[in-house]
């Protein structure tokens, strides 16, 4: 692996544990329910995890491959994207067990793929730039920020639904 890689992916490692930590004890019921004072749920919380690291280390690394409607769906990344208001209708959304598989996926080929890229691009501005980040190696760097700051909000669902806090 290119040593520049080294530090992102180890952070995205260490961000995942810590989401995995905080899912470990929820009933799938649980990933739906919305705290009165809440405005999200787990369900969404989680589907987003996975949509952004898709886009964040896969697609804007790589760009789309074939095979890769295998680890999300197109109406999961529309589901799930930054801006979409979270309902409290379980329904509306694929089972907690398919969100986690697909959060599980996405993951697994991030951390297959990223450690093999050997682009020399990864420090050139991105074509589609993003108000937080302009290269590629930057999103990668975000993307563990990214996931901590949606397993804060993990916790604090975890705490609305009576759960103790684990840190």
């Amino acid at each position: 692996m290119r040593p520049e890689l080294e530090l992102p992916l180890r952070q995205i490692k260490d961000a995942r544990q810590y989401t995995l930590s905080l899912l470990e004890d929820l009933e799938p019921d649980d990933w739906f329910r919305m705290p009165h004072e809440g405005v999200t749920h787990i369900a969404w919380q989680v589907g987003h995890l996975a949509m952004a690291q898709f886009r964040l280390c896969l697609e804007r690394l790589r760009n789309l491959q074939p095979g890769d409607w295998d680890l999300i769906s197109k109406q999961a990344l529309r589901q799930f994207a930054k801006g979409t208001t979270p309902v409290a209708q379980p329904a509306t959304y694929p089972a907690a067990q398919e969100i986690r598989g697909m959060l599980d996926r996405v993951h697994a080929a991030v951390l297959r793929e990223v450690p093999q890229y050997q682009g020399d691009d990864l420090q050139q501005p991105l074509a589609n730039p993003h108000p937080i980040f302009k290269t590629k190696l930057e999103a990668l760097y975000f993307c563990s920020k990214h996931e901590m700051l949606h397993a804060g909000q993990i916790g604090l669902l975890r705490r609305l639904l009576g759960k103790p806090p684990l840190r």
